[in-house]
Formats: structure tokens, sequence, C-alpha cells
């Protein structure tokens, strides 16, 4: 008998190319894995990057899903979305540099994980607009595991909400409705 999984939030983001294709692929790419079920995916937002200067916005989200698959498993997963969705991690990048897409696991359940391979939570993610209030669209309610807050009083501790700008939903992109 399967067990009932864990549920998983994992930031989306991307700067390069069609943004709105990758996010239309990143859906139809998750919706294909029997080990990962779609629950919710935030709306998408346009940001400024962070990072080096001379880089377009990021179109970001936050997707809610149920999984099957261990921790490290899940992250091979989602970095082999991302090399089929044109992502080359060989290439020498600059840190927080531009990207055709960047899938994060940002939380695993209320675990609590540190390895060379994988921190979760993200090590930043609180820190990060742009992954706290897409988050907040869909989980305000979910505590931090090692803050001990929940999303949405982080996202209303920020001072750069506004920097978070409403993006037309990408075809697919399921934006507060459940997985098919």
């Amino acid at each position: 008998m399967r067990s009932s999984g864990e549920i998983v939030y994992v930031a989306v983001g991307a700067n390069l190319g069609d943004r709105d294709a990758t996010f239309s692929a990143t859906i139809d790419a998750i919706e294909v894995e029997s080990d990962l079920l779609l629950l919710a995916a935030s709306p998408v937002f346009e940001t400024p990057p962070l990072g080096p200067p001379d880089q377009g916005p990021y179109l970001n989200a936050v997707m809610q899903l149920r999984t099957w698959l261990g921790p490290l498993e899940l992250l091979q997963r989602l970095q082999a979305i991302e090399e089929a969705l044109g992502r080359d991690r060989r290439r020498a990048r600059e840190r927080w540099g531009p990207r055709e897409i960047d899938l994060d696991i940002v939380f695993y359940g209320d675990r609590c994980i540190e390895s060379p391979e994988l921190v979760v939570p993200h090590l930043h993610a609180h820190e990060r607009v742009f992954v706290m209030a897409p988050m907040a669209e869909i989980a305000p309610s979910f505590i931090h595991p090692k803050l001990g807050v929940s999303i949405g009083q982080i996202v209303r501790s920020m001072s750069d909400v506004e920097d978070v700008l409403p993006w037309p939903r990408p075809r697919g992109w399921p934006g507060h409705a459940p997985g098919r």
C-alpha cells in the first residue's frame, strides 16, 4: 500500500527565453511524474532579479506538491526537469545570475534537512519576497519549521512586497486550482 506521501513546496523561477512557455512546460513535466502530484500553484508574479545587474526580471511562483520521493530523490527529479527545460548546470554562471528555469525545494513537510546536496528549509527563502509572497497565496498559515512563524507573518514583515507584480497566468498554469 502506498503511503500518503509528503507535502512539499517548490519555488519556480525563470528569466531567460520564453518565460511563459517555460512555466507551462514545468506544469506539463510535473503532471507526467508518477511520484509527484500537483495540489496547488500560486499565481505567477514578475519580480526584479536578485544578483548581478544586466539581467531581465523573473517570473516566480510556488507549487504545492504531494510526493512519494525522498528529499534527495525529489531534488534529482527536479534537476532532471530543469535540464529537460534547458538549464545547463555545467555552464559557468554567476551566482544568482539569469537562468532558463530554477526549481528549488523550499519546504519538505516540516522537516529540517542539512546535507551537502540539499538544505531544507531553503536557507534564504524567508528573506526573499519572490518566494514568500507567492507561497503566501497558497499556504499563508504554513509554519516555517525553523522560525516558528507563518508564511503570512513573514510576508507582512517584508518591506519589498510592492516589487512583486501580478503576471497573466501562462497557458496551463493552474493558479489556485488543484491539479488535474
